[in-house]
């Protein structure tokens, strides 16, 4: 890995400065990518815009930047992209502070601004090395995300085109799957979706082998497939599919031909039964039938309590040989839930700690 400390003359960052919604945002001679096309939009408030604008002008020291060195000799700011667009914005007259523009000011304050200097770490090596030194340095400011520093560990053709998809309010990925999704697309968390997705969870393994593909079209097709897939499989929409890890179960269960009538009757059987406290859980559950993801409700302690008392502390598998303490028994379903049973006292038994994890299989 190697870091070179630089300084840089905000006359040299903000010559050639320019944003453009489809190019991006540019600057330091349109060597530098301030903002990719479709990256994380310019979140600063006002405050903290004029806030930089004031600490330059009374000559105060910025934090430090940093910036990657791309393939082509360029280079992307991986961190410092929010005060870099302000700085910028300001000497190209896009808001005034007090006040007063760049414009509005004598020669010699504009040349002060225009001399004053920034600390940059210009930082190159492996994508791993980037990747684990932007982990370790990013830790002030608008923070970046995972996605985000992956992003610039990866930059290309490929992940330039994927932005496209995933990566702005109001982006195809939004249109189609806002309600299946959490998360901002402007914060990249659809972008990563996404990849987890498709990747089987190994983003960076994926973003690796794809990072000079000439486009993002297999991970859009896929993600489209994915939306359709939910859409199709279940037919009413329910707030509670907002989140769920879609990806996954579309990967293993989508060559399964389901009857949507019969998955619509158990998914509303299942929301009208007290014992399910996870709603969320019901998809998961109804394509795997792993029952972890209902968080099925358990006896309360007054129960356990009451059948503890009532069977005197001995567990009916063992018989009277050993009595137990409360602490040492564990509550049990006499007739499973899968079976209709429900998580009431007269369904329920202490059973001895070993007993009752042989049954359950623990």
């Amino acid at each position: 890995m190697n870091i070179d400390l630089k300084k840089i003359s905000i006359r040299e960052l903000s010559f050639g400065f320019s944003d453009n919604a489809e190019e991006g945002i540019v600057g330091y001679g349109g060597n530098l990518d301030i903002r990719p096309p479709y990256q994380r939009e310019f979140i600063y408030k006002d405050r903290q815009r004029d806030a930089v604008i004031d600490t330059v002008i009374k000559k105060y020291p910025l934090n430090v930047m940093y910036w990657a060195i791309n393939e082509d000799g360029k280079y992307e700011v991986i961190d410092g992209q929010q005060r870099t667009i302000s700085i910028c914005q300001y000497i190209n007259g896009d808001f005034s502070v007090e006040g007063l523009a760049f414009h509005n000011l004598t020669k010699d304050k504009k040349e002060s601004i225009l001399d004053y200097e920034v600390m940059v770490y210009f930082c190159s090596g492996t994508d791993s090395e980037k990747l684990e030194w932007f982990k370790t340095i990013n830790i002030a400011g608008e923070r970046l995300t995972d996605q985000e520093l992956r992003n610039a560990v990866y930059s290309g053709t490929w992940i330039s085109d994927a932005k496209r998809y995933f990566s702005k309010v109001g982006c195809p990925a939004y249109r189609i799957g806002s309600d299946y999704l959490n998360g901002s697309p402007i914060r990249q968390e659809y972008l990563e979706t996404a990849i987890d997705w498709i990747s089987n969870g190994k983003i960076e393994n994926y973003m690796s082998s794809h990072q000079h593909d000439p486009n993002a079209g297999i991970l859009w097709r896929y993600f489209q497939d994915v939306i359709s897939w939910v859409k199709t499989t279940f037919t009413i929409y329910r707030k509670e599919m907002k989140g769920v890890q879609w990806g996954p179960l579309y990967n293993k269960y989508k060559d399964i031909a389901y009857d949507t009538k019969e998955l619509e009757d158990q998914i509303l059987k299942l929301i009208d039964d007290d014992d399910v406290l996870n709603v969320k859980g019901i998809y998961p559950f109804l394509l795997t039938g792993e029952e972890r993801h209902l968080n099925l409700r358990v006896f309360d302690d007054k129960i356990k309590r009451k059948v503890y008392e009532a069977q005197k502390g001995f567990c009916p598998r063992c018989g009277d040989k050993v009595h137990y303490q409360l602490t040492e028994m564990e509550a049990d379903h006499i007739k499973p839930w899968h079976e209709g049973g429900k998580t009431v006292e007269g369904n329920c038994q202490m059973l001895c700690k070993d007993h009752n994890r042989r049954k359950s299989g623990k």
